[in-house]
């Protein structure tokens, strides 16, 4: 018992020491959590610009721990996959964070919306996917109203919309279906094959089609016509991935004026404006005196809730 009593004592001692501190601080940040804040709109209304998180780095397994802010690895990626243990792959409607491919130092938030072997078929406001488990499990999970048959396989439409509120079409950026047609064409890396389908009851349409690669992940923001993801660069191998978000810890409306009307840092948000200038021209003057008011709030009914309880509900703005 005496022994014990002076472990104690040492590990207290060693822990409020300045180098203990760094210690506890880098462990945990390379280990257990990390935080993170949403900087663009890209999955508004589930997450806004301006909430901090705290993301749970061993939800798919404990990854190469990286220099905060430097984002250089510490250690050698002994196995090939990013992951010093690996852990379970994200899961279909997963929010995940994860390293954008072009540019490892960056992380990205979106919601896995497709896994390896799973196809897609996306147009202007649809999102269809064929699930790798094929069409009895299809039956199985999804209403028939949602169902359609193309290519002799049943293909989902928009699987996800009913349960998380926050997924939405409302375009606002350069992002949606318009402009990945006009990068397609114009010969940038979109990773998908341009199809012309005959729906019954539909005009003749465009679809971009999709099989996602094994051990791949299909990420998606929740505000699909201004988000900057898979469907401009592919899809995320598992070695980018990081963690999950957890918590929102604070939330502030930090976005100037210029930012929500001209879309400057982070994308435009007249649906915002609106709602803080009704009956009023979102570009008139006293429009902007009304948001300048309320600039730097915080959102206090978001702080302290988790993302598994946000996401499910109406929008908390």
């Amino acid at each position: 018992m005496e022994g014990f009593k002076k472990f104690l004592t040492a590990t207290a001692r060693f822990a409020s020491s300045w180098t203990g501190t760094i210690i506890i601080v880098l462990f945990l940040i390379f280990f257990v959590a990390q935080s993170f804040v949403i900087p663009s709109g890209s999955m508004k209304r589930t997450q806004l610009i301006g909430d901090f998180l705290f993301a749970k780095k061993f939800s798919y397994g404990i990854p190469t721990p990286h220099l905060p802010w430097l984002e250089v690895p510490i250690l050698p990626d002994f196995n090939g996959n990013g992951h010093l243990i690996e852990g379970p792959r994200p899961e279909r409607e997963d929010i995940v964070i994860f390293r954008y491919p072009k540019n490892n130092k960056i992380h990205y938030v979106k919601r896995c919306v497709a896994v390896g072997g799973d196809e897609l078929l996306y147009a202007d406001k649809q999102l269809m996917i064929h699930f790798h488990e094929g069409d009895a499990y299809i039956k199985e999970n999804y209403p028939k109203e949602k169902i359609l048959t193309l290519y002799d396989k049943l293909w989902v439409v928009n699987p996800y919309m009913d349960k998380y509120p926050g997924i939405q079409y409302t375009p606002e950026g350069h992002t949606g279906f318009e402009y990945m047609t006009r990068a397609y064409n114009y010969n940038a890396e979109v990773d998908m094959s341009l199809r012309r389908l005959d729906i019954p009851g539909q005009a003749e349409t465009h679809f971009f089609y999709k099989k996602v690669e094994e051990d791949h992940f299909y990420m998606i923001g929740d505000n699909r016509d201004n988000s900057n993801d898979s469907r401009f660069w592919g899809s995320v191998p598992y070695k980018l991935i990081v963690g999950q978000p957890w918590l929102v810890y604070m939330s502030i409306e930090f976005r100037s004026y210029d930012q929500v009307f001209n879309g400057t840092g982070g994308g435009k948000d007249h649906d915002k404006l609106h709602r803080i200038c009704p009956n009023m021209d979102i570009s008139s003057e006293a429009c902007e005196a009304l948001w300048d008011k309320q600039q730097y709030t915080v959102r206090w009914s978001r702080v302290g809730r988790r993302i598994k309880s946000i996401q499910v509900e109406a929008p908390i703005e």
